[in-house]
């Protein structure tokens, strides 16, 4: 093992006692490989078997909490006790080298197009007409907000019953929580919405939640993550700025969560525009020794991923992690040198990318950033 990459392999443990084997984390990607009915899979058991050992934290893609919340048609769930035996072989899966198991809690909102499929409609926090969207969302009643706060509480059970060593609840990419907590699509005049503090309350209250179920379920090292998106401004249209989600997540490290992870999709020592730090800087700022923050975005080498940790506690690898499954056992082996940050047509069976995946990476204009030698999926 080269010295010089030491601070990758050094453990790290957390502020409810989990200890990490490495400082990086597998960043939560929707695979789309379970069955239609979001229960696990065998592409999905082979997808993550083949990653047990990519990171000290290996997070699954998003688990929809809700049926009502589904965005992918190959999307796990946790909707309901039935899927409780799957994700305990998958939870074993990711386990087996004694990495930490993370399965992410989601809910789409508006972006739960699957659902929009089946139901006919989607839920959101206000009924807003996105020029993006084919459909309008219908606005949540009261009752159903509760549903949903529960419903995050009851995966947390799930996926303590299944064997998880925690979760991390989604509050980014445009999905439920963080609709709530934008201006833009949170139109609400009650306890909700309308002021900066009223649109926090949402994302509290699920914090609230999956905490309670935590303490009174698992074991006390049992992680508690939360994925934000550091702001959310396209040109004139501003949802919120970075200075104003430190804000909420100066409030959500209150409740004793065990990691922050920034979400961006630029680079992971990205900036705000106008400001001299980056976003992980200005998120480990607000959070302290309170929680440990990861970083994510376009880090596919160990030189990379040891940039990253001057600005961070662990760093995140996405696309990497799904072209080079062994990248912390090989930079622990001495071998970081030996890392694939690329796909070469020999090596495409034995990624076991979901057939959906490798679809979605091809289609025109996909929504995913560009896979190196993704030429390579079309075979």
């Amino acid at each position: 093992m080269s010295e010089k990459y030491q601070k990758l392999l050094e453990p790290l443990t957390l502020t409810n006692g989990a200890k990490i084997n490495y400082r990086i984390a597998m960043a939560p990607m929707v695979a789309q490989g379970s069955n239609p009915d979001g229960t696990v899979s065998e592409n999905d058991l082979d997808f993550y078997s083949e990653r047990s050992n990519v990171a000290g934290i290996i997070i699954t893609g998003a688990a929809t909490v809700s049926e009502r919340g589904k965005g992918f048609d190959k999307q796990l769930s946790i909707s309901d006790d039935t899927y409780i035996a799957g994700l305990k072989k998958l939870a074993a899966v990711l386990k087996k080298d004694g990495n930490k198991a993370i399965i992410q809690l989601y809910h789409g909102g508006r972006e739960a197009k699957s659902s929009y499929d089946k139901f006919g409609e989607v839920v959101a926090p206000s009924a807003v007409e996105f020029p993006f969207l084919s459909y309008t969302p219908r606005a949540l009643t009261e009752e159903e907000i509760q549903d949903s706060i529960a419903a995050f509480g009851a995966a947390t059970k799930r996926a303590i019953e299944a064997g998880f060593d925690g979760v991390e609840i989604h509050g980014a990419n445009h999905y439920l929580l963080q609709q709530f907590f934008s201006a833009y699509s949170n139109h609400r005049d009650d306890f909700w919405g309308s002021a900066l503090e009223c649109r926090m309350n949402f994302p509290l209250a699920v914090v609230k939640e999956v905490k309670r179920m935590a303490n009174e379920f698992a074991k006390p090292d049992f992680i508690v993550g939360y994925r934000y998106s550091p702001e959310e401004i396209h040109g004139d249209m501003i949802g919120y700025t970075a200075e104003e989600s430190l804000q909420l997540i100066d409030k959500i490290v209150e409740h004793k969560l065990d990691y922050i992870h920034v979400s961006i999709f630029t680079k992971y020592n990205d900036k705000p525009s106008g400001n001299d730090k980056t976003f992980a800087e200005l998120t480990k700022e607000v959070v302290g020794d309170r929680a440990a923050v990861i970083i994510v975005s376009n880090i596919f080498s160990a030189d990379d991923a040891l940039e990253a940790l001057e600005i961070a506690d662990i760093a995140a690898i996405g696309r990497e992690s799904l072209l080079e499954p062994k990248f912390a056992e090989k930079i622990a082996a001495g071998e970081a040198d030996s890392i694939l940050s690329r796909l070469t047509a020999d090596r495409v069976a034995s990624l076991q990318f979901p057939e959906k995946l490798k679809d979605w990476f091809l289609e025109e204009g996909s929504a995913l950033p560009p896979l190196p030698g993704d030429e390579y999926l079309k075979a």
